[in-house]
């Protein structure tokens, strides 16, 4: 062979090592990106079983606690904190997200609730509209009331994140969770209710990356 001859040669192999080094890095790269999306998807998954765990796990209350606060958005809430009230499990209760032309006579009577006892002390928060907004108004709540320890009463699904935003709000303060379960969440042939623990493990999720916070850390920038 003459040199030319093997100079093309030498040139034809070398193309075809480096374009068997291009496929190779090509796929090494798929299957990085297919095992990283197949971990993403094992977490997510994993995560998303501990959020049903802790959506319907039970609830247990402590005999006593400083305060009870109960975050609106439903009647068997309300109920729950008035019986809790009125129990004795605390003397103060706060019910935040209260809309701001609504009177404690009138949350009484359209949830149907026993009066509570004269020596308790009821507050309706009427500044809160989302989950951190219930978190911001009952810090300030529990600064005011000197409160160490408080019961949380919220529906199941919105427990986590819930205790995640007042824990953040108030780390100091020891939170006892008291899950309200509506009827229609143990119905697991709708779908509706697939979709909303869905959506609230969604919710969670962004939640744990200060997402909601960070909105309306924007907004303000925004909107001074």
């Amino acid at each position: 062979m003459t040199r030319r001859g093997r100079s093309v040669s030498r040139r034809r192999a070398a193309r075809a090592r480096t374009r068997v080094a291009r496929r190779t890095g090509r796929q090494l790269v798929q299957r990085v990106i297919a095992a990283l999306c197949l971990l993403l998807l094992i977490g997510w998954c994993g995560g998303f079983l501990w959020f049903l765990y802790v959506t319907y796990s039970p609830s247990v209350a402590p005999a006593r606690a400083d305060g009870i606060v109960v975050l609106t958005g439903g009647e068997d809430r309300l109920a729950t904190a008035f019986q809790m009230l009125n129990e004795g499990h605390a003397d103060q209760l706060l019910i935040s997200g209260v809309p701001a032309a609504v009177t404690l006579r009138d949350v009484e009577r359209s949830a149907h609730l026993a009066k509570p006892p004269a020596a308790t002390h009821v507050t309706l928060g009427h500044h809160a509209q989302t989950t951190v907004g219930n978190a911001d108004e009952t810090a300030a709540w529990v600064r005011a009331h000197h409160i160490r320890s408080l019961i949380v009463v919220t529906a199941g699904y919105h427990m986590p994140r819930a205790v995640l935003e007042l824990s953040r709000a108030m780390p100091d303060v020891q939170l006892y969770p008291m899950r309200v379960q509506p009827a229609a969440i143990f119905d697991g042939t709708r779908l509706h209710v697939w979709r909303l623990l869905l959506g609230e493990y969604t919710k969670w999720l962004l939640a744990e990356l200060r997402f909601a916070r960070l909105v309306g850390f924007l907004r303000g920038i925004n909107n001074p």
